[in-house]
């Protein structure tokens, strides 16, 4: 009966990306981090930033002191969020090291 006709025009979101500071900040505000927090998280996964450099990311790009965020910083925050909020990764159990033309889990026919 009804038909949505609708187009998103991609283009418009390549241009008008977002940086990585955008996104450093709009994840501050959405989880409610303080920059302790977020120190805390990178260093969940051995990446050390101080609170200073923070401040920098987070001014706004006319400011004088402003520091755009790099790739490394971004990532491995976003690694730090997954272990604080998940906890850290379980390991695997050590498995047997079978022939790859025989199976452990054959039983024996009589």
């Amino acid at each position: 009966m009804f038909a949505l006709n609708f187009t998103v025009n991609f283009a418009t979101y390549r241009t008008a990306g977002m940086s990585n500071n955008d996104i450093m900040k709009k994840l501050r505000v959405a989880l409610q981090l303080r920059d302790d927090d977020i120190v805390h998280i990178c260093s969940l996964v051995n990446f050390h930033t101080t609170k200073t450099e923070l401040g920098a990311i987070f001014r706004d790009k006319d400011h004088p002191n402003f520091k755009p965020c790099g790739d490394q910083l971004l990532r491995n925050f976003l690694n730090g969020l997954i272990v604080f909020k998940r906890g850290p990764m379980e390991k695997k159990p050590a498995q047997s090291k079978a022939s790859p033309g025989q199976s452990s889990d054959k039983k024996t026919g009589q």
